[in-house]
């Protein structure tokens, strides 16, 4: 833990919150992650050891709760944990606003998915099970294919064919898709001009766009760019 010695609250604040990844991690316990895999599906490009390294340490300066729910072990905020929401909800206010530039290295399928289904709309989906695959050509070999599996309590990724037969196919330049995920711009804007294709049943296919709610900081309004 780094350690400022000063009296300053927003000091000792830091010295529990600024060790890299930390309130990447804090951002998937609130967003609804609670299991050590799913934490790190959010962050993937950071190492299972370090991992485990930042929620112990979380667990130890009581930001954090870790139980064990039969075979698993859940983690949670604790009442301070819960108390960074609104201070982690400004930093994405802020970078949205301030440093949205999204540099190529930035334009992870992974991330992003992982994003959209924590922001399914369950309630307008079809009966049943419905399964979309999300085909990135432009991607890495590893990243190209993906599938999200929806019924009306879950949603899941899934990184390989989870056998199922697929309902709807999304074929997407990554920047296009997250330019719309963020706001920035529209699904007809992007079907239109060809940078996104939807395939399926025509039903399916004008429904997908609904079922997909907007990121949380898509209506934050950008600085020109002049300034």
């Amino acid at each position: 833990m780094s350690e400022y010695s000063q009296f300053c609250p927003i000091a000792k604040a830091m010295e529990l919150l600024d060790e890299r990844w930390t309130i990447l991690i804090v951002r998937e316990l609130l967003s609804g992650s609670s299991h050590f895999n799913e934490i790190r599906s959010g962050n993937p490009k950071m190492s299972s050891a370090l991992l485990a390294k930042r929620l112990r340490a979380l667990v130890r300066y009581e930001l954090v709760d870790r139980h064990e729910d039969g075979n698993r072990v859940v983690y949670s905020l604790t009442p301070a944990g819960l108390e960074l929401r609104p201070i982690v909800e400004s930093i994405g206010i802020w970078g949205t606003r301030w440093a949205a530039d999204l540099g190529d290295q930035d334009l992870d399928p992974q991330v992003l998915l992982w994003d959209v289904h924590y922001n399914i709309d369950h309630g307008i989906l079809p009966p049943g099970r419905t399964v979309v695959q999300f085909v990135f050509p432009k991607a890495e070999p590893h990243l190209r294919n993906w599938w999200l599996v929806l019924t009306a309590d879950e949603a899941d990724i899934c990184d390989a064919d989870p056998g199922h037969d697929v309902d709807v196919t999304v074929t997407a330049d990554l920047r296009a898709f997250a330019a719309v995920w963020m706001g920035d711009r529209t699904w007809p804007n992007v079907l239109r001009e060809g940078a996104i294709s939807i395939g399926g049943p025509e039903t399916l296919r004008r429904a997908f766009p609904s079922w997909l709610k907007l990121s949380m900081f898509a209506g934050v309004p950008r600085v020109p760019a002049e300034l």
